[in-house]
Order: structure tokens, then C-alpha cells, then sequence
């Protein structure tokens, strides 16, 4: 090859090489701006050229050879590699179409780069002010600039040191908050990328003459790149030689879904419509080829219009829009009582209580209204409970795309699973063969002289071959590069001889691949060196199918009789016996093509409609084999799991009916004594629609879309197996039938276009969550059009880029392992909210209302309401993210994800009428306890206004706690000013003080009471204590001390006394909280009994 083509290739941009060798004027095809290119883009694979921020890191810019910016329109329309010959391309390329490139030059041309399309941009500036101004941290602004304001200018020549205190506070929260949001979106992001970076993207390319699989990043321009069902292609490359079905889906870059042919020659000078290009990632749904690489990463097609299309915004779950709404309206609410407030201080108390509160003092504590209603904690907790979740499953082996499919796993109710490697493990081998005359057993001696046949075809007709490398292992242990199903035929024939000879003695000459709509491969075959009038073709694939085409068929005794109905019942009667034993059938059959003249030299699509239409005819029946493929051992009990949770598992695959309902009835996924067919489901269809509804479909005549499911309590199920032919006819009455009346269904025989009618037609009723399982290319559509599309880890490119889930262990008992976690972070941010609100929007902001609205001295000021709702809150609240599965909760049913939201009534009504009831009577009491013991009752607590310190229980403390007067005489209790300025003045103030930190000091234990009354919905913290056993959560205590240790801290702390109005609190407000705490958890405790004793009383049916 040319040292100095090489050299070109490797030194400049790869699209400025093309560009260089030829020019496509105007008029070559639709100009790129105005062609419709449908982009769909991965949250890890987003770039954009047009939009960098001042910080973003900047692309290099490919130039032409005279230094001009070459643009990404002008870079695709340059293509021009498509309008050479295939012998012109591998000269240009420096490569052979035999030993591909060579190690020095790959080494050479693996300094362009690797083949990654460049990350999007990051834009700090804006990331930056999400973190700072996001969440509730814009409450906490405006409370800032409040606090500021109260305390300079409003707070005259002498104004609050309290109110400066507040401002810094809030700044430091503020400030805390952003780093910790900062954090946890680093973390989400470090820890998705790194999930999404085990699953593994390869190439197969020949290199030095041997064809090896490399990662696809590593694939350099030039390489020999080998592409087949089902493959990614990993760059944009020029095909040289294809099968003559091969067909790409380009629906990435141009929006249609119809999978479009490929071509060894141009067949339009635009690029984009020429069919002998395969473009980077886009998929192989049928055939095989192979090309070579002439753009790699931000060069692709893919990659410059990834550029030209800027970072798309990522999507928000659902929870976190539900979160957004519940935070615009706890932030509403906020502002509202915080304006009321103050329109109350000016237009009421001000004037009337004109000595209560100064400008300042007003503000500080309305300021209460901004920071107790905000659960502070309750953003990070979202955020953190996702990607604890993301990880968690990440180790059980189940790797999720995105955050958002976490929370829809919650709501799966319907399951279609796929059979082969789903249900089974895989593994497939032939237990039978035979003929219409005779069956035999795989491990028997071989003794029928027809043998021969079968052997060539299985050895011909053959996708699979063997690793030259496991050559001398025996034949059971050598590993095959294929499918599963020509694995097991390969090595049963070569078990019958080697076929390695034949192989070499044999031509193939012309290919098609089996595919699921036409359910048979086909191969042409000569003796090498001989001329195609010795051709054979040879056939294998479903009997129902093929015997049709079949004239002839092949005795034991090798003798060729005619086919009549005999054989066929016979062939009929072999295939429904091994189908019943859970075996996948196969016929496998021959013609001599002497007579037939085919223009194998072509690779247009007509030539493989003459094959198809005209010479898939008198084809010689040589045999049948049954091949079988076990049953996971973990799927029975798997399959139980998940209908324990309420969740319909149905079958849809492509084998024989016979073959799926022994599988079915294997695995457990059928477990009714019958299973109905086309004709029960007819007789249902007909009693439901006539004009008295009768039959056991009658009461789906009158039933809601939404309301069509059957009921899964009931010990009998109702089973159905559906031949995939007869949905052609199905009308909505037979859906109905379908989905609202059977819990077990087996769809057998389907195509890729009816399995994704069946979920389109499952979506539609009972509010079903559709999730489908599959490996192959013709899963793809069902698990793209489901909400949530599950991929085994040794799938498909085409299935796992179609899937939200993979599997990477192939386990179908994961599935379990991704709906209990699904519901979990749903359960668990349940749990976090109803933490918080009751301390947060209840209990703090009662002592607000207590202070604005009735006259009492606040008994918790606005700075231990920030710190509690920052500090003690989130500390706990954090820990109950990590709580692990209630022990019913995979025993419930599905979350529905129209009605069952995050909150609702029976929420709002625990938080506010059971739980913050408890906890509002608690506080209070304590802080009502504590002044009367210092001789100040509750009636001169409420409505006091600016009489505090000079009327009532609080005139004689402060007279009793001043020095007698000079003169002997009593003080006069009318002189305000006298008053005003005793000394027990400051000692009633110092009481207030000490009053907030008996508060603050009861709601921190009843919080320990509440997250050990939360962390469990229906069952008793006696079954799932913290400290040991299957629930242990040890973060718990290490919230309790943090939030302990803030206690002391605020208590004890010198300082923070004088400053910000705390107080040292007698040694029994340490203890009297710890019994209301421990009063609330029983109260609890008694209604969850109440709850598991009696399930349809009032208080269970308002049970969260």
C-alpha cells in the first residue's frame, strides 16, 4: 500500500482527506440545513458547538488545506468516499480487503484520537447559579436580604446584633446547601457515567489477517470493520461487500423508521441517501458486511450533527416535577404568611400594640414564616436517593440509563418477557433429530444412511462457527462465534463428523440470514472450483413455514418420497411431541439448483426477490431436529416474587405454541389447569359484546379502559395462548378480553411488528406500566414503545441501545431486585417528606403563628428554626435514604402513576392531624410547663402583646427577680417606664430565651420518636429495629447523635446564648421531651396495629 497515502490519512482531519480527493458540487443532493435529521441523544452523549459558556473547554477546529474553518454542513457535504470503487477506497485508505491494516499503522492513526464523539460543554456559570439559587436556596435569599435589611438601616441607632447573626446563619446555609447540592449532582454524575461505562461497546475488525473484537473507541480510519445482526456500527464506514438482505436502521439520524438496504455501489451522490455507507450508530437489523472506516468520532456524521445540535436540557423525572410543584407551593405559602405577617404588624399590632415589636423585631420573627416552612433537606434527599438506588442496583449486576426509569420500575404492572435467554439460560442443544418415518435421540448412535443430509445442511446452513483457538477441546466445551440456535446445530452435526472439509470444499455463494419475519436462513452452496450449475441451496428454519415449500422428503432409509398428507401429519405429530417437551423445532432442507439461473453477481434487492418469490420451492425435506433450551432454576421463584407484587408476567416469543406453553408451564408463568385458545377467546369476546352481557367477560362490557385487569387475589388464574397470526384480527373487544380477563397470557409466533401491538394495546388499559425483556434485534420496537425496556447484558447492540435496563448478568431474578428498588425510592422519599413536615411546616411554624397572630413571646426564634430545619432535620432525614425494604412491600400492588402521588390526603392528614399533632402538643406543653414553673401561666402567655413585662404572671416575675425599691415603698406598676428598666426585666428575657431552648431541645427528641415511627409504614419498630436484623440502619444513630451534639451546642455554648437568644434549661426538660417522644411512637405503634389488625377500619383506609 502507499506510504504516502498513509501518511495523509493520518495527518490531516479524515473529512478534510475525502474533501481533498474529489469535489461534489452544488447540485449533489439536499443541502444539509434543509434536510429533517430526528436526533436522539443519551444523557452521556450530548454535545454542542454553537452554545459554550465563557468556561466550556472548546473543540479543535478542523481546517481546510488552505487554513478555512471547515463547518460541520460543509464537512458531511464533502462526503465523497461513497463514489469511489471499493478497490479505489482500499488504496486511498492504505488498507486490504484481506489483512486490513497493519499494527504500525494502526499505531500511527490512533494518535487522530479515539472514537468517542467529545462531551458536551459544561457550563459552570449556570451549573453554579442552579446550585446557589436552585431549590429553596431563593427563599433563603430573600430571607437573607430580609434579615440585612432589618438589621441596617431598619434597625435604627441601636439595632439587633440577633438580626446580624440570622444573616450570616442564612449565608452559611446558603452557602452549605450549594456545596452539598454541588456534591450530590457530582456524585449522580460520576456514579451514572460509571454505569453506563460497564456497558462495553466492541468492534469487530480484521487487522494483520485475523478478525478480532476491540472496543469500538479504539477503531481507527482505515480499519476492516465486520458487521452483523445486530451490531452498533461503531464509525462511519464504506461498504465493500454486504449480504444481499443486509439493512441499517437510520432512524437515529433521519427520523424513518423503515430500515433502509445496503449496497456495495453509490446509489445517490448525497451522502446521506447513498445506500453503500453505514453510518456510526446506527444498527445492522438484518444481513452482514463489511467496510472500511473513513471518519471516526467528532468526524462522524453523527458527531458533526451532534455538534451542530447543541446540549439537550436532561429530562426531569417524575418525582422531581412532583417535588418542583410541591416546592413552588411550600415556597408560595411561605411568602404568603411572611407578607400576612407583616400586613397584620402594620395595619394591626402597630398601632394597636404599638410597644409589642419594633420594624425590626417584626421582621425577624415573620422571618420564621420564610424558614420553618421550607424543608430544607428535602431537594438533597431526591437527589441522593436516586443514585443511592442507581448504585445499589449496580451491584446486584442491573444498570440503569437514566434516574428517571428508578422511579417507573416502581409502577411496573405488566411484564412481556421474551423466552429464549430470558426464561432459559441460553444454552441451546439438539435432543432430537430425525426423520418423518423415525425419530432418534441426540446422544444415540447415528445408524439411518440419510444422515449425510442432514449433517451437510447443518454444517452449511450454519451462522455459527468455531474459535479455531478451542479446536482441541472437546466439541460440548468450544466456544462459537453466533446465535445460540446455529450453535447447537453446529455442534451436533460436527458430533455426526467434522465439517471443517466440507467447508473448505464448498463455495457459498450467496446468503440470506434468518431473520424473525421470515423464520428461515438460506445459503447456496457449490463445490469450489466448479460452476454454479452444481449449486445447492439449503434451508433451515420453522416447519410450519417451510413445509409448504417442501415437495420431497427424506426416509430414514435415505430413499425420496413424494410428500402427501401422511407425511405431512407425521411431520406435524413429530413437531407438536417435541414442542411439548419445551423443544424449538427446525426443518432442514435441500434443492439442487442445476436448472435455475440466478444472477448471484448482483446485489440488488431484485436478486433477492427472484431467490425469495421463485426458487424457495420443491425443496427436499432431510430431516428435523428438536432442539431445547432449560429453564433459569431461579426463574420459578423469580416469576413468584413478581406476581406476589402484583405484577402480570406475559410470554412473547417466537417459537412454536407448543414449545412456549411447555416453557411457560415450566418456569411457572402458566400455573392454570387450561389454556385457552383463539376459539374460548372468540366464545368470551361474544358473551361480552352482546346485548345481555354474559360470559366471564360480562362485566368488562361496561368497565373503564383504566379498570381492565383481572383479579390477581383470586387462587385460580385464567391463562390464554395467543399464535401471533390471529392479532391481525384482533379488534378492541378482543384486547379488552385479553388483557382485563387473563392474568396469564403466552404470545407464541409473533413478529417484531406484533410484539409491539401487544404493548401498545397493554399500555392502553388498566393503566398498566408496560416493561418488555429481550436480546435481539427483533425485540427492539416492543422495548422502545414500552416504559421500561429491559436488555439482557449479552444482547443485541440494537436491544441494549432500545433498553432502559440492562441486565448484565442475564438474570431474570434481577428484575425483582429492579422493582423492589424502584419502589423503595418512592417509599423512601414518602418517608424523608413525612420526617419533615411535621417538625418544619407544622410544629416551627405554630410558634411563628403563636407569636404574629396571638400575642405570646415566640417560643422558638427564627435562628433555631434555621438551624433545626438545616442541621438536626437533614441529618436524620438523610439516613432514612438508606432504609432498607419494608418486608410487605413487595407484597402491594403496583403503584399506579396517575393517582398515586408522592402526597395526598391521607398524607397531609397523618402529618397534620396525627403525627404534628402530637409533636405541636408536645412542644407546647413542655414550653408551658417550664413557665409556669417559674410562676408565668398559659393565660398570661397568650395575647400579651405589649402588656408582657408590665401585666400578670410576667409583671410579678420581673418584680420578684428586681432588687426592692430604695425607698421601701412598692414599685408603681403603672409607671411603664419605671418598669421597663428593672432588672427583672433582662432576667424575663433571659426566661424567654431559655423558654426557645426548651422548645428547640423537645422537638429534637420527638424527631427521634418520629423517624422511628416513619422509617415503617405498617409494621412495629419491634420487628425492624435499627440495631440489628434485616432492617438495620445504624445511620439512624449517627443522625440522633449529630442532632444531639447541635443540641448541646446551642444550649451550652456561651456565645451562641448571647447572641442568638438561647438559654441553659433545667435538667428535667432533658428527660420530659424523651417521654412525649416516646408517647408518640407508641401512638404509633398502636395505630399500625390497628392497621394489620383491622385492614378495612377507617383509620386503615386513612393509613398512609
Amino acid at each position: 500500500m502507499s506510504e504516502k497515502v498513509d501518511k495523509e490519512v493520518t495527518s490531516e482531519a479524515p473529512l478534510a482527506f475525502l474533501a481533498s480527493h474529489a469535489d461534489i458540487g452544488g447540485d449533489s443532493g439536499i443541502p444539509i440545513r434543509f434536510r429533517t435529521l430526528s436526533i436522539k441523544f443519551d444523557e452521556n452523549a450530548q454535545a454542542a458547538a454553537n452554545s459554550r459558556s465563557w468556561f466550556s473547554s472548546r473543540r479543535k477546529v478542523a481546517k481546510d488545506e488552505n487554513g478555512n474553518p471547515i463547518t460541520a454542513a460543509d464537512a458531511i457535504r464533502s462526503i465523497n468516499v461513497h463514489l469511489h470503487r471499493p478497490e479505489d477506497v482500499f488504496t486511498k485508505f492504505s488498507t486490504s480487503p484481506i489483512q486490513g491494516l497493519e499494527t504500525l499503522a494502526v499505531e500511527r492513526r490512533a494518535k487522530l484520537g479515539k472514537n468517542k464523539i467529545s462531551p458536551p460543554p459544561t457550563h459552570y456559570a449556570r451549573k453554579t447559579a442552579g446550585y446557589v439559587f436552585g431549590g429553596f436556596n431563593f427563599l433563603m435569599w430573600i430571607a437573607f436580604i430580609v434579615t440585612i435589611i432589618s438589621y441596617e438601616p431598619l434597625g435604627g441607632s441601636n439595632p439587633a446584633p440577633f438580626n446580624l447573626g440570622v444573616a450570616f446563619l442564612l449565608l452559611f446555609v446558603i452557602i452549605v446547601s450549594s456545596i452539598f447540592y454541588a456534591f450530590v449532582d457530582w456524585n449522580a454524575s460520576r456514579i451514572m457515567q460509571s454505569i453506563r461505562n460497564l456497558v462495553s461497546e466492541d468492534a469487530t475488525v480484521i487487522r494483520n489477517g485475523v478478525s478480532i473484537t476491540i472496543p469500538a473507541a479504539d477503531v481507527v480510519v482505515g480499519d476492516l470493520v465486520s458487521l452483523s445482526l445486530g451490531n452498533r456500527v461503531p464509525a462511519d464506514i464504506r461498504l465493500t461487500s454486504c449480504s444481499s438482505d443486509v439493512k441499517f436502521d437510520r432512524s437515529l439520524l433521519t427520523g424513518e423508521v423503515d430500515p433502509v438496504s445496503g449496497a456495495i455501489n453509490s446509489t445517490d451522490k448525497n451522502p446521506l441517501e447513498t445506500k453503500n455507507l453505514a453510518f456510526s450508530s446506527t444498527f445492522v437489523v438484518q444481513g452482514t458486511a463489511q467496510g472500511v472506516v473513513f471518519a471516526i468520532g467528532d468526524d462522524t456524521v453523527i458527531g458533526r450533527i451532534v455538534n451542530l445540535s447543541g446540549t439537550q436540557k436532561l429530562k426531569t423525572t417524575t418525582i422531581q416535577k412532583e417535588l418542583n410543584i410541591f416546592t413552588t407551593i411550600i415556597s408560595c405559602l411561605a411568602a404568603f404568611f411572611f407578607v400576612l405577617s407583616m400586613v397584620i404588624y402594620e395595619v394591626w399590632i402597630k398601632e394597636d400594640h404599638p410597644g409589642y415589636e419594633t420594624v425590626s423585631g417584626a421582621i425577624a420573627n415573620a422571618l420564621g414564616c420564610l424558614t420553618a416552612f421550607v424543608p430544607q433537606g428535602l431537594p438533597v434527599c431526591v437527589a441522593l436517593s436516586l443514585t443511592i438506588v442507581a448504585r445499589r442496583m449496580a451491584a446486584r449486576k442491573v444498570l440503569v440509563k437514566n434516574l428517571a426509569t428508578i422511579e417507573t420500575l416502581g409502577c411496573m404492572s405488566v411484564l412481556c418477557t421474551d423466552k429464549t435467554g430470558t426464561l432459559t439460560v441460553g444454552k441451546m442443544s439438539v435432543q432430537h433429530y430425525g426423520f418423518f418415518d423415525a425419530m432418534y435421540n441426540a446422544d444415540d448412535q447415528f445408524p439411518p444412511k440419510a444422515l449425510s443430509d442432514i449433517h451437510q445442511v447443518a454444517h452449511l446452513c450454519n451462522g455459527a462457527s468455531f474459535d479455531p483457538s478451542t479446536a482441541h477441546l472437546p466439541i460440548s466445551e468450544r466456544k462459537t462465534k453466533g446465535d445460540s440456535t446455529d450453535t447447537a446445530i453446529l455442534k451436533f452435526a460436527e458430533t455426526i463428523g467434522a465439517g471443517e472439509p466440507m467447508r473448505v470444499a464448498s463455495e457459498k455463494i450467496f446468503e440470506i440470514a434468518f431473520n424473525s419475519k421470515n423464520k428461515w436462513m438460506l445459503t447456496i452452496t457449490k463445490p469450489r472450483g466448479a460452476s454454479q450449475r452444481e449449486a445447492v441451496m439449503m434451508v433451515k428454519g420453522a416447519p410450519d413455514v417451510l413445509i409448504e415449500k417442501c415437495s420431497h422428503a427424506l426416509k430414514a432409509d435415505g430413499t425420496v418420497t413424494p410428500i402427501d398428507q401422511y407425511t405431512l401429519d407425521k411431520i406435524a405429530q413429530i413437531q407438536e411431541e417435541w414442542s411439548s417437551q419445551g423443544e424449538r423445532v427446525l426443518l432442514l432442507c435441500r434443492r439442487p439448483l442445476e436448472k435455475v439461473n440466478i444472477p448471484f453477481e448482483s446485489t440488488a434487492q431484485g436478486a433477492l426477490d427472484i431467490v425469495i418469490q421463485s426458487e424457495i420451492r420443491d425443496l427436499v425435506c432431510v430431516g428435523l431436529v428438536g432442539i431445547r433450551d432449560g429453564p433459569r432454576e431461579d426463574v420459578p421463584e423469580a416469576l413468584k416474587t413478581i406476581r406476589r407484587a402484583g405484577v402480570r408476567v406475559f410470554m412473547v416469543t417466537g417459537d412454536f405454541v407448543s414449545t412456549a406453553q411447555a416453557i411457560a408451564r415450566q418456569v411457572g408463568l402458566v400455573t392454570a389447569s387450561k389454556i385457552d385458545s383463539h376459539a374460548e377467546l372468540r366464545e368470551h369476546v361474544k358473551g361480552m359484546t352482546s346485548a345481555n352481557p354474559v360470559g366471564p367477560a360480562a362485566h368488562l362490557a361496561s368497565a373503564k379502559k383504566t379498570a381492565m385487569k383481572p383479579d390477581l387475589e383470586l387462587d385460580s388464574h385464567r391463562a390464554i395462548a395467543i399464535v401471533g397470526n390471529d392479532i391481525l384480527s384482533f379488534g378492541e373487544s378482543d384486547w379488552d378480553v385479553i388483557f382485563g380477563l387473563y392474568s396469564e397470557i403466552v404470545f407464541a409466533r409473533t413478529t417484531p411488528e406484533q410484539k409491539l401491538k401487544i404493548v401498545e394495546e397493554a399500555q392502553k388499559r388498566g393503566d398498566n406500566v408496560v416493561a418488555v425483556t429481550g436480546d435481539g434485534v427483533n425485540d427492539a420496537p416492543a422495548m422502545k414503545a414500552a416504559d421500561i425496556g429491559v436488555a439482557m447484558g449479552s444482547g443485541s447492540d440494537v436491544a441494549k441501545d432500545a433498553a432502559a435496563m440492562i441486565l448484565m448478568n442475564n438474570d431474570f431474578a434481577s428484575i425483582c431486585v429492579a422493582i423492589e428498588n424502584g419502589r423503595l425510592v418512592f417509599d423512601n422519599l414518602k418517608k424523608v417528606i413525612l420526617y419533615l413536615m411535621p417538625a418544619g411546616t407544622y410544629t416551627e411554624f405554630i410558634a411563628v403563628i403563636l407569636n404574629v397572630f396571638f400575642g405570646m413571646q415566640i417560643p422558638l426564634n427564627s435562628y433555631l428554626q434555621v438551624f433545626f430545619s438545616i442541621f438536626n432535620d437533614v441529618s436524620m432525614s438523610i439516613s432514612l435514604m438508606f432504609e432498607k425494604p419494608e418486608a410487605d412491600l413487595m407484597l402491594r400492588k403496583p403503584r399506579n402513576a396517575r393517582t398515586d402521588r408522592l402526597t395526598d390526603w391521607r398524607f397531609f392528614l397523618h402529618i397534620y392531624g396525627f403525627i404534628g399533632l402530637m409533636f405541636w402538643i408536645s412542644t407546647l406543653s413542655c414550653f408551658f410547663i417550664f413557665m409556669k414553673q417559674n410562676g408565668i401561666s398559659a393565660s398570661s402567655l397568650v395575647f400579651a402583646f405589649d402588656g408582657w413585662g408590665y401585666s400578670g404572671d410576667s409583671l410579678q416575675f420581673v418584680l420578684n427577680n428586681s432588687p426592692p425599691s430604695p425607698d421601701g415603698v412598692p414599685y408603681d406598676i403603672t409607671n411603664s417606664t419605671l418598669i421597663g428598666g428593672l432588672d427583672g426585666q433582662t432576667t424575663l428575657t433571659q426566661l424567654v430565651f431559655s423558654g426557645n431552648s426548651v422548645y428547640y431541645i423537645c422537638l429534637l427528641f420527638l424527631q427521634f420518636g418520629g423517624v422511628l415511627a416513619t422509617r415503617n409504614r405498617r409494621m412495629s419498630i419491634f420487628n425492624s429495629n435499627p440495631l440489628w436484623g434485616p432492617r438495620k440502619n445504624l445511620l439512624i444513630l449517627a443522625g440522633m447523635a449529630f442532632s444531639l451534639s447541635c443540641g448541646f451546642l446551642n444550649v451550652f455554648t456561651p456565645g451562641i446564648q448571647s447572641l442568638f437568644g438561647t438559654g441553659l434549661i433545667p435538667v428535667e426538660f432533658w428527660f420530659l421531651p424523651l417521654a412525649f417522644a416516646f408517647t408518640a411512637l407508641m401512638m404509633d405503634e398502636l395505630r399500625k396495629l390497628i392497621v394489620r389488625t383491622y385492614p378495612e377500619s377507617l383509620i386503615a383506609k386513612c393509613a398512609w
